[in-house]
């Protein structure tokens, strides 16, 4: 393993004091919790309790998002030979992570991470063990401001960003209202990245359950953790001017499925996200 290409802007995540408010549910924290992770706390665990409460397909769902990212990358990787990735809205790691995926088909893969939660940069060290044969990288930074992301000076030391970049938006655009404009802040992403470059999200929706969504949307309020679900038109419309490649925009759990998300009998009722990966034209 390397050593990691550190924490913009230069903060070790290890001494770094910041106040987590551990009495006060967190969205990482809960989704740690919900996939059985040990980075939560009381606060965490009783908001993900009541959040199963109101939708007892929830921990599944959120394990498929994981599984969903990992078949992006597995296919970016090996199919189209996409050797770099901006993973936003990264969360508290959680084996495998995307740099784990990416360079165990190829090694020289290089990775750079971005948050802007205090809990994810004091475990980002997590996200440094690179492959001797690539780099990964940690930026902490806000999505709702796409320039504090893109011209970061860690990102273009590990970034080539005259050649493709996947940017992976997972579980991310549901904690944005539309008034935050987050059809905006992706075309910025993309905006200034090299044809060939692709971009891989999921979109929270109500479309297979309304009823539960609606109650896990007040739930998440309730908590003090802002929470915003999507049609599929609406999830669609974040691809606009990019190529979707097959098979388009669909349940995350029918997007290039393995054969073990085929035989589990899962219903489209315990699934509440959309999913999508598109290439940017030349």
């Amino acid at each position: 393993m390397t050593e990691s290409d550190g924490v913009e802007p230069g903060k070790d995540p290890e001494r770094l004091a910041v106040d987590l408010r551990f009495d006060v549910p967190h969205s990482a924290r809960v989704y740690d919790f919900l996939l059985g992770g040990k980075t939560n706390y009381d606060a965490d665990r009783d908001a993900a309790r009541a959040a199963v409460e109101a939708w007892p397909g929830l921990p599944v769902g959120m394990r498929h998002n994981r599984m969903f990212m990992h078949r992006v990358v597995r296919h970016l990787v090996g199919e189209y030979g996409i050797r770099q990735f901006l993973d936003i809205g990264t969360g508290i790691p959680t084996p495998p992570n995307l740099h784990e995926v990416a360079q165990g088909i190829a090694p020289e893969s290089r990775v750079v991470y971005v948050d802007n939660d205090p809990i994810v940069l004091v475990h980002a060290s997590a996200l440094m063990k690179s492959a001797p044969q690539g780099r990964t990288a940690y930026i902490e930074a806000d999505f709702r401001a796409p320039e504090s992301v893109l011209g970061a000076p860690r990102l273009h030391e590990v970034l080539d960003l005259t050649k493709p970049v996947a940017v992976s938006l997972i579980a991310l655009v549901q904690f944005l209202r539309d008034e935050e404009d987050p059809y905006g802040i992706v075309r910025r992403l993309m905006r200034d990245l090299a044809p060939g470059s692709f971009l891989a999200m999921n979109v929270l929706t109500a479309d297979t359950n309304p009823v539960q969504l609606a109650a896990l949307e007040q739930e998440y309020t309730s908590q003090g953790i802002p929470l915003k679900a999507r049609t599929k038109a609406e999830a669609e419309a974040f691809f606009d001017g990019l190529d979707l490649i097959e098979p388009g925009v669909t349940l995350i759990h029918h997007w290039r499925p393995d054969e073990d998300v085929l035989a589990d009998g899962l219903r489209d009722a315990d699934i509440a996200g959309y999913g999508g990966v598109a290439r940017k034209r030349a």
